[in-house]
């Protein structure tokens, strides 16, 4: 299946004091509800989240670096994961795809219903070296671009609003996604606070703006119409996931060789199903005794570009 890739634009105002970025994720939500066969209420949630994510991705400076968001809150939804690349590739799963749950009192899909408003929300930022940044914080709403904003508030101090959108037609089939991100860089003071707030006031919903056919640099541009922008960089991003065979030997080396030699079913073979591309990967019992005995020989080089035993 070959999908048209979503697209991030990401601006600058020209005093340097606040950042802009919009994403239509319509592809990235299309695939991820494809893949985990959700329900519109967990279309929703998890592309929302994973929409949000794209954008905090994106804004990682290290080549290499990735960040994986997790939202646990009490509702039914269960645990929603999202992981994003540097470079705005994403992906991500939700622990109970298929539920069902009532609109809430206005007759929309109800996603606070569905995560609870009072739960986690972990940040884990992997830079590619050294240790990773780990932040946690309570959950403000459940509404996911509400927590989204108020973890750079409470964990970074950054002032930042996000605007989050997945949006179905009268039959409830997914139609289109996006999302919009500003922030107020280091040197803002009260005066900009006071202008970006005038004018997220004004914000028509991210879906309504990309039906009408709003590209993202013009998202951006709507929603700040007091700032003037420079656009820094647009790209493309999708829905990616890196698993391999060879990523699934490498986390099986973390196992001891008595474990590895003893995870074949009576079929023969040791099933390995990726949770973010339901990608499953079969092992037999041959491949799993000689990664046992390179291991217990201390003959097996894990590295991030595969396996071999000497």
């Amino acid at each position: 299946m070959v999908l048209e890739l979503s697209k991030i634009v990401r601006c600058i105002s020209t005093d340097g004091l606040v950042m802009a970025a919009a994403i239509d994720s319509t592809d990235i939500v299309k695939e991820a509800a494809r893949v985990h066969h959700t329900t519109p209420v967990m279309t929703s949630a998890l592309g929302r989240l994973l929409t949000g994510a794209s954008i905090m991705g994106s804004m990682l400076k290290e080549e290499k670096a990735s960040m994986t968001i997790r939202i646990k809150g009490e509702g039914p939804a269960g645990a929603l994961i999202a992981v994003a690349e540097s470079n705005g590739n994403v992906r991500g799963y939700a622990e109970n795809p298929g539920l069902l749950i009532m609109p809430d009192e206005n007759k929309n899909l109800n996603v606070r219903g569905a995560v609870g408003s009072k739960g986690v929300l972990s940040v884990i930022k992997d830079f590619g070296s050294g240790e990773p940044y780990v932040g946690q914080i309570p959950l403000a709403s459940g509404e996911i671009a509400e927590d989204l904003a108020y973890y750079y508030g409470i964990s970074e101090q950054i002032p930042t609003v996000f605007a989050l959108g997945v949006n179905f037609d009268e039959k409830w089939n997914f139609s289109r996604a996006g999302g919009c991100f500003i922030q107020l860089l280091p040197a803002a003071d009260e005066r900009e606070i006071l202008k970006v707030e005038e004018c997220i006031k004004h914000i028509k919903p991210i879906t309504q703006m990309l039906a009408e056919g709003f590209k993202t640099e013009e998202i951006c541009r709507a929603v700040l119409p007091d700032f003037e922008l420079e656009v820094l960089d647009e790209f493309e991003v999708e829905y990616h996931c890196p698993c391999s065979l060879d990523r699934v030997y490498r986390s099986l080396a973390t196992l001891s060789s008595e474990d590895i030699e003893t995870l074949a079913g009576e079929d023969g073979y040791a099933e390995v199903c990726c949770h973010f591309c339901d990608a499953v990967y079969n092992i037999n019992q041959e491949e799993l005794n000689a990664l046992a005995e390179a291991k217990r020989n201390e003959k097996l080089k894990v590295t991030n570009d595969g396996w071999n035993a000497d």
